[in-house]
């Protein structure tokens, strides 16, 4: 009997620095076909893709959604209930020594969460016995819906496992991304929304969706990847936003999408952005097929 194909969407929701990019890294590990996201897309931003014969993982990550008394929480509770609205699996990761969620609200969604809810308590690598079982019995009592799973993302304990658990929850449902799209050139991808990312977090609203990332160099060398990437604005007044007061604006996007990339590729990068004017590309057809829109 032949096998039937599962697929489905895996939110990954937590406090900034528990480990999600090394999560992301160990779960995608050499299996990896497609990093991409398009920007704006209503749906999902998509860290990464993970395709077996049989299956199909669409990763996403929420980051940074439970800082509180931040001044993007509003949109910030968008992006959290859109997790809950479109995930088949909920991926609950904190860290060995959290104690609590620091937002009520969201706290309550994950507690009523309809969907399964994983909860992955890392960095166990940093812990005793002693303290594990204090934590599990803790978020055992805090999140009595969520299946609780002790990891080491980054020594690779317990990942495998997660993942088999993950697959097991998916529903059966053909692909929703070609399996083979894009294999030839993942790394980019990935740069780009990284870079994108950051631009969202550090500029106002508008500043970010006037924004397209080309990466127009990917050297990657045995311990070192060097990468070129270009910010595309529609006006000069934007570039010099982007750029900011003897450039340290654009200075600290770099050093964050590094630390990023640092973690994900698991190599040194060297990383050159450059910022053009690139006159109302979002209204131009051709500039649109070229950053991958308007592809029908």
């Amino acid at each position: 009997m032949e096998q039937k194909h599962k697929a489905g969407f895996v939110n990954i929701i937590g406090n900034p620095n528990v480990g999600k990019s090394t999560l992301m890294n160990a779960f995608v590990g050499e299996r990896l076909s497609i990093i991409t996201s398009k920007a704006q897309t209503t749906r999902h931003r998509i860290l990464g893709i993970v395709n077996g014969e049989d299956f199909q993982v669409v990763l996403s990550d929420t980051p940074g959604i439970i800082k509180p008394a931040y001044e993007m929480q509003k949109s910030m509770m968008d992006f959290v209930k859109s997790a809950f609205e479109d995930a088949d699996v909920l991926i609950y990761m904190v860290e060995i020594g959290e104690k609590e969620l620091k937002d009520e609200d969201f706290f309550n969604k994950i507690i009523h969460s309809k969907i399964p809810v994983l909860l992955l308590l890392n960095k166990i690598d940093k812990s005793n016995q002693d303290e594990l079982e204090e934590q599990i019995e803790l978020w055992k009592a805090k999140v009595p819906n969520a299946e609780i799973f002790p990891i080491s993302a980054l020594e690779n304990f317990n990942v495998k496992e997660v993942f088999a658990r993950i697959l097991d929850l998916l529903p059966v449902s053909p692909p929703y991304y070609p399996k083979d799209a894009l294999t030839d050139k993942p790394e980019r991808f990935f740069v780009n929304e990284t870079i994108r990312e950051k631009i969202l977090l550090n500029y106002d609203k508008e500043i970010p969706y006037a924004v397209e990332i080309e990466t127009e160099e990917f050297i990657e060398d045995e311990k070192i990847i060097r990468i070129r990437s270009v910010i595309m604005v529609e006006r000069d007044t934007q570039k010099g936003i982007i750029i900011g007061h003897k450039g340290a604006a654009l200075k600290k996007v770099g050093m964050q999408s590094r630390e990023d990339l640092e973690k994900f590729f698991g190599k040194q990068i060297h990383i050159e952005l450059y910022v053009k004017v690139n006159k109302d590309w979002r209204s131009n057809a051709y500039q649109l097929r070229r950053f991958g829109y308007n592809q029908k």
